[in-house]
């Protein structure tokens, strides 16, 4: 059977019917070819923390493992504890890789030659400021040497050139709103880590899905299209780094650098053993116009047809027994609509989401909040609810009660906040998580998205994102097993339909 079969051939049909509205999409290199996202790729492990618990445990200690290249793409950057991990990483990798050097450079003409180390940093949100008076330029504005230090918290240039460490760090923004919110690792194009979490100072329960396989070189391309879209930079030598390089020997050693170490009680790291994975990765490209329809008599707005957008609602349209989804804040109405009609069909949804997260986020990108969109789903649930027992009971022969009557039991509906553990402000641990940052969507316990997006508005129509998608119900078991346990004493259910 074709990897996907039931998923894919609907999604790119969708995709290649609107493939004119995404034509000066970033990236749009899959526009002509949807298959081209489409790839398998090896999960090697789950994890669920903070960012500053996820960075230091896996992310950074993965980055001194580095013998030729490192990609770190994220969305925030701000003063923090993950910075700092970042920055002490860095100088220290720096350092060794000085003192190996000189030790090399001492042995004389048989001494290895040590290639430099890429390193390209990529972000978008600093300050307010700083995107105020972004370029809109597509090449973006890449920070010279002299503002490292200063202005991003890392290491002094004249360190990391001692280390033989290229490093490049560069930034991403377009007005109003259409931030670049993907987040990955890629260590020497063999592994990837994508985490939920920024490089920023926020105690939220985050999520990181790491994965080796050609889904790897999928994700370069998409790196390629929106960072490198404009140079040949790093591009002419892939092939290069699909064989192990036996000069370059540092990270060898590297090991032996300590890093410090940032626990969560929310922290829980899962090894995987489910092989080899169908999977696609979801580019989302961000849109500087937003669509808002602020008049009442004005139609709802259709969502820019992207892979992640086509993708999420396309496995909300097929789902046949559950949906768990996960999200830091549900404002897309096309989301909303669509988990009504999966319930209008008897499948069974549970949702867990944040309470008060970015009020004035939602506020200025949806024109409304969580809260506002949960309450009025709710109500059209139990609207269903009541229409259905109408019509069972014989009181209404109306044809809508008709049609809604032959479904014999609407789907049950699950809404939670989440909490952090300890509720007392006083005797609550550091890095106890506070909110749900963590993005997932589950579907019939065998499909699973991870990624950067949200199923808010912000997400859905001017943010880039990238998702991607696992089709394995030991991987989705894996998953779900892992949040679940994290979950126990974090959540608040406000609606259960079972509860009456």
């Amino acid at each position: 059977m074709d990897l996907l079969s039931d998923f894919k051939e609907k999604w790119k049909a969708t995709l290649k019917e609107r493939s004119v509205e995404q034509a000066h999409d970033l990236p749009n290199y899959h526009v002509s070819d949807p298959e081209s996202l489409v790839c398998t790729s090896r999960p090697e492990s789950f994890e669920i923390g903070t960012g500053a618990s996820i960075y230091t445990r896996s992310l950074l200690p993965a980055l001194l493992e580095a013998e030729r290249e490192v990609i770190l793409v994220t969305c925030f950057w701000a003063p923090s504890s993950t910075l700092s991990a970042l920055n002490e990483t860095l100088t220290k990798l720096a350092e060794h890789r000085r003192e190996e050097i000189r030790n090399e450079s001492a042995a004389g003409p048989d001494a290895h030659i040590f290639r430099p180390l890429r390193i390209r940093i990529c972000f978008s949100s600093r300050s307010p400021f700083q995107k105020l008076f972004h370029t809109s330029s597509r090449a973006g504005y890449v920070y010279p040497p002299s503002q490292w230090r200063t202005k991003l918290g890392l290491p002094a240039p004249e360190l990391l050139e001692a280390g033989r460490i290229d490093l490049q760090v560069k930034t991403l923004f377009f007005l109003p709103f259409s931030v670049m919110h993907p987040k990955f690792l890629i260590i020497d194009r063999r592994r990837a880590f994508l985490p939920s979490c920024n490089v920023s100072w926020e105690s939220w329960l985050e999520g990181c899905v790491q994965i080796t396989g050609d889904a790897v070189s999928r994700l370069m391309q998409f790196y390629w299209g929106v960072w490198e879209h404009d140079t040949a930079d790093g591009m002419g030598d892939r092939s290069d780094f699909e064989q192990r390089d036996s000069i370059t020997r540092i990270s060898s050693s590297t090991g032996r650098i300590g890093l410090t170490s940032i626990e969560s009680p929310a922290t829980l790291f899962k090894r995987l053993d489910v092989g080899m994975t169908p999977t696609i990765l979801l580019p989302s490209s961000h849109h500087r116009n937003p669509q808002f329809r602020p008049f009442p008599w004005q139609s709802t707005a259709t969502p820019p047809a992207t892979p992640l957008n086509c993708a999420i609602l396309h496995l909300l349209d097929i789902s046949q027994t559950t949906i768990y989804l996960q999200t830091p804040n549900l404002t897309s109405s096309a989301v909303i609509d669509a988990l009504l009609e999966a319930l209008q069909r008897g499948i069974n949804v549970t949702i867990v989401t944040s309470k008060a997260m970015m009020v004035l986020e939602q506020i200025i990108t949806a024109g409304t909040t969580t809260s506002m969109c949960l309450n009025s789903f709710i109500r059209r649930y139990r609207q269903r609810q009541a229409r259905i027992s109408k019509a069972e009971a014989g009181g209404d022969s109306g044809s809508t009660v008709d049609l809604e009557a032959q479904y014999s039991r609407l789907g049950k509906l699950k809404i939670s906040y989440f909490h952090p553990a300890t509720r007392d402000l006083a005797t609550r641990p550091l890095e106890e998580p506070v909110q749900s940052h963590l993005k997932l969507t589950i579907v019939d316990g065998q499909y699973t998205v991870l990624g950067s997006g949200n199923m808010d508005r912000a997400s859905w129509f001017t943010s880039q994102e990238l998702g991607i998608l696992f089709q394995s119900r030991e991987f989705a078991s894996s998953v779900s097993e892992s949040v679940a346990e994290v979950l126990s004493d974090r959540l608040d259910t406000i609606f259960d339909s079972e509860a009456g």
